[in-house]
């Protein structure tokens, strides 16, 4: 799949797994410790885009809202292991990982902060290093 190719639809996914997806998601466009105001309106549209509208507005606000206060508490490995504990299917994982690496590229540059989280979900998700590098070459042509 090329970096303009339509990525995997998640709509179909159950509310546990899509939240997992989800946060995988918000991991990577935090990976850089920077959560601004553009980058948000970007995450939140391919969320809504993704999952056809499904999750958006308040819910969607209000998911990020949890994530974000988990994350502060827990930490981005133990966040990690729970998305890994709610995609239980392989198919899922890698799909999960996909989206994160779109996202990361989606400014045209994967900084080390985002290439270092990519790799760390890679090993929660339980997908082999060079798997995920390989996926990285793949989303980013």
């Amino acid at each position: 799949m090329s970096a303009s190719a339509t990525p995997p639809s998640i709509r179909d996914f159950e509310s546990p797994k899509l939240e997992a997806i989800i946060e995988v998601m918000f991991l990577a466009a935090f990976a850089d410790g920077d959560f601004g105001e553009e980058e948000r309106v970007h995450f939140l549209r391919s969320i809504e885009s993704l999952t056809d509208r499904r999750v958006g507005g308040d819910t969607l606000g209000r998911l990020v809202t949890r994530i974000v206060r988990d994350l502060e508490s827990e930490g981005r490995a133990a966040r990690l292991l729970s998305v890994n504990k709610r995609l239980a299917e392989p198919g899922a994982r890698k799909a999960a990982l996909g989206l994160a690496i779109q996202l990361t590229a989606a400014d045209g540059i994967i900084r080390t902060s985002e290439r270092e989280l990519i790799l760390e979900a890679a090993e929660a998700l339980e997908i082999d290093r060079d798997e995920a590098a390989d996926m990285v070459t793949r989303l980013t042509r």
